[in-house]
């Protein structure tokens, strides 16, 4: 009875060890977390940061009805190529 526990035990562990053996290559082919220092977390930030001001300075000064008009005249240019 002893050598009964004792083998299916050995086979849980191998099982166990399976099953994290391929959680270790499935994450180390496609790592979804990536750890920065502080340093470099803080860099990204500040860029994030300047990109979204330079974003939210050329949408403030983005003129719709120019940009209608330059893409008929673009649209029209086309027409005529063709």
């Amino acid at each position: 009875m002893t050598m009964v526990i004792f083998y299916a035990i050995i086979i849980i562990l191998l099982v166990i060890i399976f099953v994290l053996l391929l959680l270790y290559i499935s994450a180390k082919n496609n790592p979804y977390y990536v750890v920065y220092d502080e340093e470099t977390k803080r860099a990204l930030t500040r860029r994030v940061t300047n990109l979204k001001q330079e974003l939210e300075s050329e949408i403030s000064e983005f003129d719709v009805d120019e940009w209608e008009k330059a893409l008929e005249e673009t649209l029209d240019e086309e027409v005529k190529n063709l």
